[in-house]
Order: structure tokens, then sequence, then C-alpha cells
């Protein structure tokens, strides 16, 4: 059959890696992790370059304030599974890494709890990738690598970043479009399909098919355990069941390195020089770039593989699982499954005889076959060496030797920075040697404008430094820095420092040669061995305290002269009303005398 075409560009996608603003702290941690840089930075906030972003969750993963989060398509599935018609669930092989032993075996039953038709693990879709993909690579005439296509994070980064690269990609769908596909060869085309797993990417992934291996809901575990609270439905409530359907072969491994490889029947040995399988973006990117003719590379874009998928949810218990025991749980699982069908896990032929196919089956896998087309991306800005030559002269590093390339900022060069900067993604103040600067100039402006003097001593008390402000006060210059502080002052008050750098001296002083007076505060600085003083010129308060004590003093005299004249207004009066009572009294004798002689 025609291959058919699968567009894995995220940009003709709905976005679905979201930032939250109101958590999000600018530390640029999401910058720095970023494969593809596709944050921008602005006013100190990340948002989503969406056209720029592969969905890998490496942001959602590494955010240290979980600020970082993907649509939510709960509403979705619930929605799905309302309509009433038959709804099957593939499930990720790497649920084993998030359950224990007992829990895993009851998970088929949680999901018929939720109305799930069918369940099955997509470890089915893996077996028949992982065969078609051999198929493919023994038609390899030319003997190129090959690259194998199971990640969708991978693959789009290749076909959008690394196109010279997405020739050796082999056109196999992945197989969560396997398990779809056949899902639907075996219940009929109008099955809805959701599937539920540990991967932001696959979101991306599910929109990219109309055919029969279109997915209609994409849920991660975060967004699956979500679901079981929402239902109030717990795993221990549930009884032992089995899926639908179980896998052939190795496919259990899938999610790990080598699973493909694994489950293909290459080798079971990773030291063999023809096989690559790594996991980790820059692990991925050097390994294609340093591949030669005849190898397969296996990548897997999260460290450690899907055990580390970026929305692998919490357990049951409300604790996030740790990478390294989720790859043990999925490697017993895997084990199990082998031990359940007798056989042996260290022996790659009884594999392959247990998974011979069918001639149908044989048919199916030509019916996996795609195309990973090289997208047309929006043309980028184009940034000019005068434009990256202006930003390092606004940030300082005109200089080769001012451009440290301390990866602060969250790009690993200057010059990346720079061109972030002239593209609108980042801000100078995400520069730290930059922010020292500006902090560095902006304190010498506070200390160069201060209204009081400043002067910095060395431990012989020689002058250091002083500002404009104490030289106007002290009528110098810069001349004299190295010069004992006596040619200005007495320097009894920083002697008394000197003796005990951890007392402060404080001290109003009458420079009266300089028609000066200061309020000091003196202080040491033992890590450096310098003395730092700060002089207040208070010589206008003093002028004026004094002429308000000399109103006072005047105030007070005059009031003092106004209450001895009353008083001795008070005594004349008081005499002269004595006079005077006096003379009435010898008058009114007088007459009263005279009347008793008339009568």
């Amino acid at each position: 059959m025609p291959s058919v075409p699968s567009p894995s560009l995220s940009s003709v996608f709905p976005q679905v890696v979201f930032v939250n603003k109101a958590a999000c702290r600018d530390c640029n941690r999401c910058v720095r992790v970023c494969p593809v840089k596709a944050i921008r930075i602005h006013d100190g906030q990340a948002s989503i370059v969406a056209e720029r972003c592969i969905s890998c969750g490496t942001c959602i993963r590494e955010c240290p304030q979980s600020a970082k989060t993907f649509r939510n398509d709960l509403k979705l599935a619930a929605s799905l599974l309302a309509e009433g018609g038959r709804v099957a669930c593939s499930l990720a092989p790497s649920f084993a890494g998030f359950f224990s032993s007992w829990q895993r075996r009851r998970i088929p039953s949680v999901l018929r709890r939720l109305g799930f038709s069918y369940v099955g693990e997509t470890a089915i879709g893996a077996f028949y990738t992982a065969k078609a993909t051999a198929r493919y690579e023994e038609r390899n005439v030319n003997r190129e690598q090959q690259i194998v296509s199971a990640c969708p994070a991978c693959v789009d980064y290749i076909v959008r970043y690394q196109p010279q690269w997405a020739r050796y990609i082999i056109p196999v769908v992945s197989p969560m479009i396997a398990h779809a596909k056949h899902i639907r060869r075996k219940l009929g085309a109008d099955t809805k399909v959701v599937f539920i797993g540990p991967c932001v990417a696959k979101k991306v992934e599910g929109y990219g098919y109309s055919d029969d291996g279109r997915i209609d809901c994409v849920l991660t575990f975060n967004e699956f355990f979500q679901w079981l609270k929402n239902e109030h439905i717990e795993v221990a409530s549930c009884e032992e069941s089995d899926f639908d359907e179980l896998p052939r072969g190795a496919a259990r491994y899938f999610p790990l390195e080598g699973g493909c490889v694994k489950t293909a029947g290459w080798s079971a040995n990773l030291l063999d020089e023809k096989i690559i399988a790594v996991s980790g973006f820059d692990n991925m990117r050097h390994s294609i770039a340093e591949s030669r003719p005849g190898q397969i590379i296996e990548p897997l874009f999260c460290p450690q593989g899907c055990a580390a998928g970026p929305a692998h949810g919490s357990s049951t218990h409300g604790e996030k699982a740790e990478v390294f025991e989720a790859r043990h749980n999925i490697m017993e699982y895997a084990r199990e499954g082998l031990e359940a069908r007798n056989a042996d896990p260290n022996i790659m032929e009884t594999i392959e005889k247990d998974d011979d196919l069918s001639p149908e089956e044989e048919e199916f896998l030509r019916r996996l076959s795609t195309r990973y087309e090289i997208p047309k991306l929006p043309k980028k800005k184009e940034v000019t060496e005068q434009q990256i030559r202006d930003v390092f002269e606004k940030t300082g590093k005109s200089l080769p030797e001012k451009q440290l390339d301390c990866g602060a900022c969250g790009y690993p060069t200057c010059r990346e920075m720079a061109i972030a900067v002239v593209e609108g993604l980042a801000e100078y103040e995400m520069c730290v040697p930059y922010c020292k600067q500006l902090a560095e100039q902006r304190l010498d402006r506070i200390v160069e404008t201060s209204p009081n003097g400043i002067v910095v001593l060395d431990e012989h008390l020689n002058i250091v430094s002083m500002n404009p402000a104490f030289r106007h006060f002290f009528q110098c210059s810069n001349a004299i820095c190295g010069k004992p502080i006596s040619y200005l002052m007495d320097p009894e008050p920083f002697e008394r420092l000197l003796a005990d750098p951890e007392r402060k001296v404080e001290t109003v002083t009458d420079h009266a040669s300089y028609h000066l007076i200061c309020r000091e505060t003196l202080y040491a600085l033992p890590q450096e061995k310098q003395f730092v003083g700060i002089f207040m010129n208070i010589t206008m308060l003093q002028k004026n305290e004094t002429q308000l004590d000399q109103l006072r003093e005047r105030t007070v005299r005059q009031a003092r002269e106004l209450l001895e004249q009353q008083i001795r207004m008070a005594e004349t009066i008081a005499s002269c009303l004595g006079e005077n009572a006096a003379r009435a009294e010898s008058l009114l004798e007088n007459l009263m005398e005279q009347a008793k002689q008339e009568s």
C-alpha cells in the first residue's frame, strides 16, 4: 500500500504546552533546558513560542516552580465515553513503571470501570512497529545509517531542526499509531481510540493521522491519575484481570533504551557497533551526528526513556516515581510477561520463534509505512553581525575576553544569547554579568551623587577614594589619594576605629579651618582591610540652633525686664494709693470733728 504522510510539525496543531505566569519566576531554567529554545522571556516572564516548540515536555519536567503545564484533555476523553460508542484504550507499557506488581494486575479492571470497552497495551503496536522496522532495515540496500521512528519528539526535532538527517528516519509509524490501526482492524473502523502514556509529544502526534491510525484523544498519566481521583476509583477496590489482548515478543521493553532493538530481534548485545540505543536529547543529537553507514540508531528523547516521561504523574500513594525504580518495574513487568509464555528473556532465538508472523500480519506490516516530510517552516528573522555587535556593546561584551559564555542566561554562548535578544526571545537583563555591571554602576552613581561626604581609607589610614561631596567639604581633589587622612583632619576618630575595628564611631566634629561642622559615622570593612567615613554637613543646622538659642535668651531677658518694670509700677501705684488713702482718712476725720462742734 502507498505510504501515508505523517505531519509531525507541532505548529500545524493546537499548542499543548503552556506557562502559568502566576507561578513563573525569572530563573531562566526553562530556557536553559529547552533543547530548541522555544521559550520567550518578556519582563522576566516566560512564554512558549508555539511555532518553535516540539512539545517534548522538558520544561514541564525541569521547571522548579511547576509553572509549565500541558493541555488537559480529560473532558474530551469523558465525552467520547459518554457518546456510547465503542471506545478502546491503548495503555503505554511504561505504565508498569509507576505501579507495584499487585496494582498492575488491577489496572485493566480500573480502565473498564472508567468505561472502556477494550483495554490493551500499546506494546501490541510496538511489536508490529519493531517488526516493520526490521523489514525495512533488511531492504536497506544503500547501507545508510537508520533512525528508529518510535519517539515523536525525536522525529519532530529532526524534521524541523536537522532536516539533513530526515532521510535516515525509518518510515514506520510509532507504536501508538500501529496499535490504533490494529484495534480498528479487529474492532471496526468506527472504534474510538484513547491513548494513555507519560509523553506530552503524543498529544501532538495524535493529531497527525486521519486514517485508521488516528488517535481520538491522548491523555498523560497525570491526567489518568486525576481521572481516577475525580471518579473516586481506588486501584485496591478493583479485581485482578487481564488485558483484552497481550503483546508478543519483548515489546514491553519498548519504553527503555534498546527496547525496539530487542523486540526487532537485531541483537541482544548493546555493545554491538551496529546498534546505538541512546536516551536524552544531547545523546540523541550526538549519536545521529556521529553515526556511520549501516548503523541503527534508536533514540529516545527523555533520559532513561519513557520511564522519565515529563507527564508520568504520581503513584497511587501520591509520591513521584523515581526514574530508576520505574525502569526496574518496567523490566520486571516485561520479564514476567516472557516467563508467563515460557520464554527465556535472555535467549533471543526463543523470542524470534515465538514471534513468527502469519501472512495476514505480514500484510499488516506493510500498512505501517509512512513518510516523514520536511515541513516548510516560517522564515526566521535575519540577524546581522552589526545587530549582534550592538547587543555586545550594550552588555559590555565588545571585547572577546568579556564574552564569558557562562550559560547563566539559559543560552550556551553569549553569541546565541545576543541572537535571541535580536529575535525578541531574550532580554538584556537575563545576562548575569550585565545585571551585576548595572548594579555596580547604580551603586557608584548613588555614591557619586550623595550629598554626604564619603571617604575610604586603607589599613594605614591613607586615603583610597572619596566622592565629590567629600572633596567639596574639605576643599581638595583626587590628587591627595594615597596621602594620610591627617592631611585633611584630626585622625583621632579613625585611630579609635583602627584600635577596635568592631566598633562604630559616631561623633560631631567642628572642622573650623573649613568652616564646617559634620556629624560623622565611621566604620570598618574587616575583609577589605579598609575604613569608611561618612560626613554629614550640619553647619547650617548648628548655626540655626545657635541663632535659636540666642533668640530664646533675648526673649527671656526681655520678659524678665518687662516683669521687673511691672513690679516697680505696681509698687509705685500701691505707694500712691496708700498716701491718698491716708490723706482721705485725715480729711474725713477733720470733717467729722467740725460737724460735732457745730452741733
